[in-house]
């Protein structure tokens, strides 16, 4: 019994922590892609001329790294699953799980759209991606990146919220400023990258600050001392 309930507070000590590290590399290697991708691409995108050797360079670089931003988040949402433990709104929780692997999975729809027109742009040049193909593929990125992936990282945003409000597992400021930030994600109709960034800086600020409780409290049988109270039925 002894030796069951040291290994549960070594795995409650540890969980905060796991969660914060996940988040902090997610929103680090999301965020560079994305800037760096903005950064890297040419003043008028259909002009394939104007895709040099160094464009395509910086955004291969982009392209490669979001697979390991992916696996952070998902490490991220399975941490934070596991901190609620069974005191997780179950409707809430599945929302959370799903909006959170939709958003995933559309931007590796998105990435590996952009990858494949890369890899084919530099074997067969511009006679294979013409100023069309371009046209439409990057349209078709946009759309499942900028637009869905975006409003299924709001529904995530709000539906993670609502759990930390339910259970009393976050300071209630931190879920109502991540309630302003999911909507106004939900209601941006913009098709700009920029947009994305505040999912990321979001995990990024949210998981700081895990980091910065879990070293500032004792375990206690609890996570930290932040035990989450019962959900409301």
């Amino acid at each position: 019994m002894l030796k069951t309930h040291t290994l549960r507070l070594i795995h409650h000590a540890k969980t905060p922590r796991a969660a914060a590290i996940a988040g902090i590399l997610f929103g680090i290697l999301f965020s560079l892609c994305i800037i760096n991708m903005q950064l890297s691409a040419p003043a008028d995108l259909t002009d394939m001329n104007s895709w040099t050797d160094t464009n395509r360079s910086r955004i291969a670089i982009s392209l490669e790294l979001m697979p390991f931003a992916g696996l952070a988040f998902l490490w991220f949402v399975g941490v934070v699953r596991d901190k609620m433990g069974t005191f997780e709104d179950q409707f809430f929780a599945t929302v959370v799980q799903g909006s959170g692997l939709l958003f995933l999975a559309m931007t590796f729809c998105a990435f590996a759209i952009g990858a494949g027109m890369l890899t084919a742009y530099n074997i067969g040049g511009s006679q294979v991606i013409t100023s069309n193909i371009y046209l439409v593929n990057q349209s078709i990125m946009s759309q499942i990146f900028s637009i869905y992936g975006v409003k299924m990282a709001a529904v995530f945003m709000f539906s993670l919220s609502t759990l930390w409000l339910r259970t009393s597992a976050m300071p209630r400021a931190l879920s109502f400023f991540t309630y302003l930030m999911a909507i106004i994600m939900f209601v941006s109709l913009s098709l700009s990258r920029w947009m994305v960034l505040l999912f990321p800086v979001w995990v990024l600020c949210i998981s700081i600050y895990i980091m910065v409780l879990s070293f500032s409290r004792k375990p206690s049988g609890s996570m930290d001392g932040m035990t989450p109270e019962p959900a409301e039925s």
